[in-house]
């Protein structure tokens, strides 16, 4: 397959109604009030907002419809994840819905009926992707025994503190393997919470030595290893499409601004060194869009093959690029009260260095890129 050539591009009818019912929602739920209110709460969103999404159906888009699902895939996750992006929404849907994939891909939908009929019906979930800090090491250590104990520590578990279960990658003998850990399983002790750049989220390192599971909890195959891989993917594209609806908040932020701040008696839009970088955001913005909707449309419930991996991996390049420079030309523009806690600059700065590093940075995915394109 010629991947330099591979321009696919569709926006469904299914995509444009979950967009536009997503944005209104959006809007409605998350202003910018309710996010700083939730910046520093406990669980980081708000349990009802929660609770309406999975009423809509969010949570099961991209799940089959036997076990309760839309069955219209992941490309129909994407403009509701942009959406809340857009808004700085803070909600477990990126987590829980990878949670669902890796399941559903790794076991088949009958296995794991059981699972996504949770995730459906309203359940948070996550997966302990990380035994360290770098998204380059695959090697996983954490251990599952014959009596069905694990043993081992995952770092930087997405949502954990809110988790009605963990999905955690382990290895029993040679064989790779999903432990299912519900969150009765484990003392709170097991989960510290970390500090994140940005306040939107939540994280906690998670301590699993020494809980035993029963075999329903424990799904193996040989998809098991594909389907990690896969749902990796399948995350910087997640990550990617909510980091451009930030960009294009950010944008909009910038704008704004430009548009009402006046100095020497004039508005600082009109100066060219303020025009011309907001031109290249909206370019770049653009662009990301582009990249991720292309995403998109060639991902399928299959196993992804060479053009979604490549796609997947320009998307969360171009978007975390876009919002690492959006984010930084709108603390920049808003003078020294950019880099203060009222600013809602410093919310976009925070989350692009969030988001950069989830799923992998621009030069993580840029390397893997170089061999699928040049080699």
């Amino acid at each position: 397959m010629n991947l330099i050539g591979h321009t696919e591009l569709r926006f469904t009818e299914e995509q444009a109604m979950l967009l536009h019912v997503a944005q209104e929602f959006c809007r409605n739920k998350s202003p910018a009030e309710s996010v700083r209110a939730l910046l520093e709460s406990d669980v980081g969103y708000d349990v009802s907002v929660w609770q309406e999404m999975t009423e809509l159906g969010w949570s099961g888009i991209a799940l089959p419809e036997s076990c309760g699902g839309a069955g219209l895939g992941v490309g129909a996750l994407v403009p509701v994840v942009e959406s809340t992006g857009r808004t700085l929404l803070a909600s477990p849907l990126i987590s829980t819905a990878l949670a669902g994939q890796l399941l559903l891909r790794a076991v088949g939908p009958d296995k794991a009926e059981p699972w996504l009929s949770r995730i459906v019906g309203g359940a948070v979930a996550t997966v302990a992707w990380l035994e360290s800090n770098d998204w380059g090491d695959s090697n996983i250590k954490v251990t599952l025994d014959a009596t069905g104990q694990l043993d081992g520590q995952k770092r930087f578990v997405s949502d954990a503190n809110a988790a009605d279960f963990i999905v955690v990658p382990a290895r029993r003998n040679s064989e790779m393997v999903l432990a299912v850990v519900s969150a009765d399983m484990f003392p709170e002790s097991a989960l510290t919470l970390n500090t994140l750049v940005d306040l939107t989220r939540r994280s906690a390192n998670f301590n699993c030595s020494g809980i035993r599971l029963t075999p329903e909890n424990i799904l193996a195959g040989d998809a098991v290893e594909g389907a990690l891989a896969d749902t990796r993917l399948l995350g910087a594209l997640l990550v990617a499409a909510e980091a451009a609806g930030s960009a294009g908040a950010c944008l909009d932020t910038v704008v704004e601004y430009l548009n009402t701040r006046k100095q020497f008696g004039k508005l600082i839009g009109a100066y060219q060194a303020l025009k011309h970088p907001c031109v290249d955001i909206l370019m770049e913005l653009d662009s990301a869009r582009s990249f991720v909707y292309h995403a998109a449309t060639v991902v399928m419930d299959e196993v992804l093959n060479e053009a979604a991996e490549a796609a997947c991996r320009m998307a969360k390049v171009q978007a975390n690029d876009v919002l690492s420079y959006a984010g930084d030309r709108a603390v920049q523009f808003h003078g020294g009260m950019g880099f203060t806690w009222d600013c809602d600059a410093q919310l976009y700065i925070r989350r692009a260095q969030w988001s950069q590093q989830q799923f992998g940075d621009p030069l993580h995915h840029r390397k893997r890129l170089a061999a699928l394109l040049l080699d």
